[in-house]
């Protein structure tokens, strides 16, 4: 393990969050250090474009020790004229589907690891209520992880719960995106090196 990254049990987002939306596996600040640590063996970075989440993902990751090793930083893009003038979402794009889309997501990662010079960029979009947006109901969420080589993954997510609820469960599935990402991404690699064995 890294020297450095060890999650905070008391960190910016509730780690029980995940078992109040029903969400299973590791708590969001076990998974942002898990992400640290990833990226910090492997020497890259972190940027990280949100909307609803407005700023719980960079929070949590900032509540570990050591984050500014891997953090390059965040967007908070909460309104649609800022995911397509910072982020570089498509203007097309937001105009036919609206803000909570997956290639939405997806463009918003990808924006963010440019705009902040970092290996990978993380997103989240959705709709946390209390009223559905761009005909999408409450709990449409998406998260998005762009990296090197064109690495790119969205996952749909269907949360219930409130909005708190549904920011919480927001910020630990993206943080564990990305780690199952960096784990794959890793296992790619080993195998391509041991000559696909």
């Amino acid at each position: 393990m890294t020297e450095g990254f060890v999650g905070d049990a008391a960190g910016a987002v509730d780690d029980a969050a995940a078992g109040e939306a029903g969400g299973a596996g590791v708590s969001a600040g076990a998974a942002a250090a898990e992400v640290l640590e990833l990226l910090a063996g492997r020497g890259e970075t972190l940027a990280v474009a949100e909307s609803l989440t407005g700023g719980l993902v960079a929070a949590e990751l900032t509540s570990v020790p050591g984050a500014s090793r891997v953090f390059r930083g965040s967007v908070t893009a909460y309104s649609t004229d800022l995911k397509r003038d910072v982020l570089g979402v498509d203007a097309a794009l937001l105009e036919q589907r609206g803000a909570v889309d997956p290639e939405v997501a997806r463009q918003m990662a990808a924006g963010v690891r440019q705009m902040l010079g970092a290996g990978w960029g993380i997103a989240t979009t959705g709709v946390a209520g209390p009223e559905g947006q761009d005909g999408k109901p409450v709990g449409t969420v998406f998260v998005a992880v762009a990296g090197p080589d064109g690495a790119r993954k969205v996952a749909p997510l269907r949360l219930n719960g409130d909005r708190t609820v549904i920011r919480r469960e927001s910020v630990r599935s993206a943080l564990t995106l990305l780690s199952d990402e960096l784990k794959e991404n890793a296992r790619a690699q080993d195998t391509e090196q041991n000559g696909g064995n």
